[in-house]
């Protein structure tokens, strides 16, 4: 059972989860911000022990053992007209990886456009869910998937996955974890604000499939190219011999 207290020990944010929703079982935590942020406040996470409907990417099950895991969403509804939601997305992975990388010392890699693998096998997933009213952004929800003390996986995944109890052979702290991922996060959003180019940069650097070939399945097609960079704005540069061409979403592996 997920300790409340203990999460909030270590939280140090000054909005991102000071309001907290825990539940047992819901349809899905990103539908349920999505659905409620009328009354609820910016930065209000919730975490659910099971998702009865749990999504990722292209509208892909997210699949997750009942408290074993962290899957919650977070909740941005006020201030969002600076923002941009791809560096939110870059900076939600980039928040997850140092977590990870800062209590278990181990080695993250970042796939885009928001995947983190350790030893090429995922560890976790984020889903952004956006609602614009004539163009202007009303609300975000980040949705976040930890495998976290789960160490069997059944069903079929394009990227093997793992867990963190998996790679450091421990039952892992999932209060813990949680106040990081959050502290880091509310970090990052407060340097995308001065210093967008800082985490642009620190998510290149933790993303080792720059500079690889690369296969994108995006938009029904399949697209063979170098990964040549992220611009400034969090969109894949691919380069296909002398071509550079941006690519805004798609599916991608090593060629």
């Amino acid at each position: 059972m997920f300790n409340i207290e203990e999460f909030d020990l270590k939280l140090e944010t000054s909005f991102i989860g000071r309001n907290f929703i825990y539940i047992e079982e819901i349809n899905s935590t990103n539908e349920y911000l999505m659905t409620e942020s009328e009354n609820l406040g910016n930065g209000t996470v919730i975490l659910s022990e099971f998702q009865i409907d749990g999504k990722g990417r292209l509208n892909r099950k997210w699949l997750s053992n009942k408290n074993q895991n962290l899957t919650f969403s977070i909740l941005l509804n006020k201030k969002l007209d600076k923002i941009n939601i791809n560096h939110i997305n870059l900076s939600a992975s980039l928040a997850v990886a140092n977590s990870i990388e800062n209590l278990f010392q181990l080695k993250t890699d970042l796939k885009w456009p928001n995947d983190i693998l350790v030893k090429n096998k995922k560890l976790s997933g984020i889903l952004l869910e956006s609602t614009f009213n004539n163009s202007k952004l009303e609300k975000l929800v980040i949705g976040i998937g930890v495998n976290v003390n789960q160490t069997k996986f059944e069903g079929e995944y394009k990227v093997k996955p793992t867990s963190l109890k998996f790679e450091v052979k421990k039952e892992i702290s999932r209060e813990r974890l949680l106040n990081e991922i959050l502290n880091n996060f509310e970090a990052n959003i407060i340097e995308l604000k001065t210093n967008s180019k800082r985490i642009l940069n620190d998510w290149r650097d933790k993303c080792r499939m720059i500079g690889e070939h690369i296969t994108i399945h995006s938009n029904d097609k399949i697209i063979h190219g170098i990964f040549y960079d992220i611009d400034a704005n969090g969109f894949m540069i691919i380069k296909i011999g002398d071509q550079l061409e941006k690519i805004t979403s798609g599916d991608i592996s090593l060629k």
